[in-house]
């Protein structure tokens, strides 16, 4: 016979789900914050009227031993404007050896930074694909007496 004393299986069990209902939460730990948000995205009349006001500013930005504007001699390879309106802008140099190497991106970014609902900009230098004449625009060519 059962032991009155004894708690049932039935008892014990009940007694886990009370002490697991009295139990602090346990949070996952990849779980994310509650209060992730994310920005949304810029409408496509936004990102015209950046593109366009960025590439005007790029224009005013020139190397300073050849008479045209960055932008027009093929110096700006990629621009790309995120949903927080900061601006990233991958470039390159006429040359290695540019003796303003180490300032342009600073002009670049002061440029850019100066368009009006720009966050922020970030410019990176780089090598590939080298950069030749042939990524002059017809203006920059016509600039230099290359027609």
């Amino acid at each position: 016979m059962d032991d009155p004393h004894k708690p049932s299986n039935a008892a014990s069990a009940l007694k886990a789900a009370v002490a697991a209902l009295d139990a602090p939460a346990e949070t996952p730990v990849d779980a994310a914050p509650a209060s992730v948000s994310t920005s949304p995205a810029l409408p496509p009349e936004e990102i015209e009227r950046l593109t366009t006001d960025i590439v005007a500013a790029l224009k005013t930005v020139h190397d300073p031993e050849i008479p045209s504007d960055i932008y027009e001699l093929g110096l700006i390879y990629k621009v790309e404007i995120d949903d927080d309106r900061n601006v990233a802008i991958d470039m390159t140099l006429t040359a290695p050896g540019c003796p303003v190497a180490g300032e342009m991106p600073i002009w670049v970014e002061n440029a850019v930074n100066a368009v009006p609902g720009v966050a922020g900009t970030k410019v990176k230098i780089v090598f590939d694909p080298p950069w030749d004449q042939s990524r002059m625009s017809d203006e920059a060519k016509l600039a230099v007496g290359m027609f």
